[in-house]
């Protein structure tokens, strides 16, 4: 389960500007046309993949519905995001504690358990760059890998530790260019679990799914827990049963001096974070990428049947 918590700062931040703006920390993302964010300008951004689209159309909808005139950008990637929201080209986007603390924050190792890795990493990136984490959602984008149920059975491994012991023509891996590099990817993976590394394919995230749940090209896919492929392809996830995936909590993250100017950022975008779980994920990706649905209409109308938006 994962838990959802705040900074204490946050909380100061959010009520101390309260008191002097006058705004309602009650006011929600339902009170269509209160203006209460009436002022805010500038980009929600995201990174290039399914759930960032998504959540990103979220949190974009939510922000102008409560008054604001934002826009979306799709961007590169976390590198291009994170630096876009440090030199404040962008208001904000969705990161993932893992993300924060292994690649942006520069640690060595993860934070076991969802809020003692979020508590450090909204801890340090506020002392450190002056970002603040909103609400964490409900949700954990932690990678995987992935197999065809079929190949799972004839390989009989449940587990990534079952790997090493397989013949190296069965060790075929397909990964995506940035999980070749980052620290909480391949390389780390790799070596704590013993796995041949001769094998192995760089591959378009989207791509990996379908190559995966076909076989051939390699029995082990690099996939996402909340990508609806997952359970639409019907791909068997194997146990991290050495626990080297960090966890990967998703929440707003923007500049403390934003939310100081506007507080009511936080109150319309925590309700609708910790209405976010795996399974809502996992719906709302599996409707664009199996369904071919836009990603701002399936942003808008979860907005609307969770009453958020009217």
């Amino acid at each position: 389960m994962i838990t959802r918590k705040k900074t204490a700062f946050v909380g100061m931040l959010v009520a101390g500007a309260l008191a002097v703006t006058g705004c309602s920390a009650g006011a929600s993302e339902a009170d269509s046309g209160t203006g209460e964010l009436a002022g805010l300008t500038g980009i929600v951004g995201a990174k290039e993949f399914t759930e960032q689209l998504v959540v990103g159309n979220i949190a974009t909808i939510a922000l102008n519905n409560a008054g604001a005139d934002v826009s979306f950008q799709d961007l590169a990637g976390s590198a291009a995001a994170r630096a876009a929201l440090i030199s404040d080209e962008i208001l904000g986007y969705y990161e993932y504690t893992g993300t924060a603390w292994l690649v942006y924050l520069e640690n060595d190792v993860p934070i076991v358990g969802s809020e003692p890795q979020y508590d450090a990493v909204a801890e340090a990136d506020l002392a450190t760059n002056d970002v603040v984490w909103l609400e964490g959602g409900n949700f954990n984008n932690t990678y995987a890998f992935a197999m065809n149920a079929d190949v799972a059975a004839d390989l009989g491994v449940t587990k990534l530790s079952d790997l090493a012991a397989l013949p190296a023509a069965d060790q075929s891996y397909c990964i995506e260019a940035e999980f070749s590099a980052r620290p909480d990817g391949w390389p780390g993976l790799a070596s704590t679990y013993g796995l041949d590394t001769n094998n192995v394919s760089n591959l378009d995230t989207g791509a990996i799914y379908q190559i995966t749940a076909d076989g051939g090209t390699c029995n082990f896919g690099e996939v996402f827990i909340t990508d609806g492929r997952v359970a639409a392809l019907d791909l068997t996830v194997l146990e991290d049963d050495k626990e080297f995936f960090p966890v990967y909590q998703g929440a707003f993250t923007l500049k403390a001096s934003t939310l100081e100017a506007f507080p009511a950022i936080a109150t319309v975008l925590d309700p609708i974070s910790a209405a976010m779980t795996d399974e809502v994920l996992q719906m709302m990706n599996a409707r664009v990428d199996i369904d071919g649905e836009d990603p701002e209409d399936v942003a808008r109308e979860w907005l609307q049947e969770s009453g958020f938006i009217s």
